[in-house]
């Protein structure tokens, strides 16, 4: 078993926000308050620390933070290595990680669900592995024109993590080598896939925001379900 407290949560903020015109992302308002907050909202019950990883408007986080002991972590790779996606902020977040583990979240996926650490904990355990990627259902043609040939797929949701911290030089190498896909690095680990398609589960739960239209889509969206 994973206590609570051996997992650090990681918000994720540092991207250049290029579908929504370079703005930055983890700052756009949802339901009156900014995505990075509701993010933090979410994950402070299930982790015993949070971080937040951001390259801009560094006092803003840190204020955002404040309320959640959450320090702000821009990225710091050595020799300044050009862009590395969210890769990079994984590689800040375990750096500066005091847990066995490390779970992370991107700022634009609000709806994240609220056991997404006791599932992801769950698998890790059960199956011995290092690490574990949030999965959901697609619906996936088996080719030809039978009906039966049709089947449900995952489709894995690899920004959703939780990661041990001993990969931290593995993903130091992979990122050095030129490796920027999580998927990529994560298939070269022991990792397992939990598909969240049980029943409670909903489709809005992994929907990120990259564009303004798809932030005001999800705002419209049933308002039953609720953001922390």
């Amino acid at each position: 078993m994973i206590d609570t407290h051996d997992i650090t949560g990681l918000v994720l903020a540092g991207g250049r926000g290029t579908r929504m015109g370079g703005i930055d992302k983890g700052l756009q308002l949802f339901r009156g308050q900014p995505l990075a907050q509701h993010a933090l909202a979410r994950l402070a019950p299930q982790v015993g620390a949070l971080l937040l990883n951001a390259n801009r408007n560094l006092d803003i986080y840190a204020a955002l933070g404040r309320a959640y002991s959450a320090p702000v972590w821009p990225d710091g790779l050595a020799g300044h290595i050009d862009y590395a996606g969210p890769l990079a902020g994984f590689l800040t977040g375990l750096s500066h990680c005091r847990t066995p583990w490390l779970l992370t979240v991107p700022c634009d996926t609000p709806l994240f669900p609220h056991d997404l650490a006791a599932r992801l904990a769950a698998a890790v355990v059960r199956e011995g592995s290092q690490m574990a990627i949030a999965a959901t259902a697609q619906e996936g043609g088996g080719g030809g024109n039978d009906s039966n040939s049709s089947s449900v797929r995952l489709r894995p949701q690899p920004v959703f993590s939780l990661i041990s911290i001993d990969l931290l030089p593995s993903l130091h190498a992979f990122i050095a080598s030129g490796g920027r896909k999580i998927q990529a690095w994560a298939l070269a680990q022991h990792c397992s896939v939990v598909a969240f398609d049980q029943p409670g589960d909903t489709a809005q739960a992994f929907f990120n925001t990259n564009t303004l239209a798809e932030l005001q889509q999800l705002e419209q969206s049933d308002p039953s379900e609720p953001s922390a």
